[in-house]
């Protein structure tokens, strides 16, 4: 079976996934940009972003890893778009646009149906309301054989990781601090969960936190 992984995740020194106070200017909240010093710069995110080249190293060799065998991705409904609710029309269509970074099926949990919207570039979002469950069965199935990529954010992460569907987790730790925002870990007893940590390596933007079943 396809795993389910989560890679790529940047938290601050206290442990937030995002920032408090995501808007349509913010989209990683106040301060969210910030936590991701350490992968704007590599090769991985400027070619996935068609900017040229990049930075190697262990920061790079990390980002790349998140890109091997993924067949299809989860998101939650806040790393789709900003707004809450019944959706208020169908112009958005994510923060990326006409040619989002995936290329591959996206299934996006909501709670307010809407029909799908292909891109360009292979990505076709996929909207989900009947919980966790059914969008990873669906990912799976999608995914014809590859591994499904769970991008977040924190709070569908921790759905996840509280039901022991996450087969491997990497989160890099920035050395910022947020203050406030979303927690990634904060309250889960991960050991209890069967999660054990496999990898650790520093670079000098991130310390990098490999963690599986």
């Amino acid at each position: 079976m396809s795993k389910l992984r989560v890679h790529c995740f940047t938290v601050s020194l206290d442990g937030f996934g995002a920032g408090p106070d995501q808007s349509l200017e913010q989209p990683l909240g106040m301060g969210g940009l910030n936590l991701h010093e350490w992968l704007l710069p590599t090769r991985a995110f400027q070619k996935m972003h068609g900017d040229g080249d990049g930075t190697t190293g262990v920061d790079n060799d990390f980002a790349e890893r998140g890109s091997d065998r993924i067949g299809a991705w989860i998101l939650g409904r806040n790393m789709f778009g900003p707004s809450r609710g019944e959706w208020p029309d169908d112009e958005w269509k994510g923060w990326w646009g006409e040619d989002p970074p995936y290329h591959t099926p996206v299934f996006v949990l909501t709670h307010h149906p809407r029909e799908p919207i292909q891109m360009e570039g292979g990505t076709t979002f996929y909207f989900v309301t009947e919980g966790i469950h059914a969008a990873l069965e669906r990912a799976r199935e999608a995914a014809g054989g590859l591994d499904v990529r769970l991008g977040g954010g924190p709070a569908t992460i921790r759905q996840y990781l509280q039901a022991g569907l996450v087969d491997e987790l990497h989160f890099a730790i920035s050395p910022i601090l947020l203050g406030s925002g979303e927690p990634l870990i904060a309250g889960l007893d991960l050991a209890k969960l069967g999660y054990k940590v496999t990898e650790t390596v520093n670079s000098p933007g991130a310390m990098h936190v490999v963690l599986k079943k």
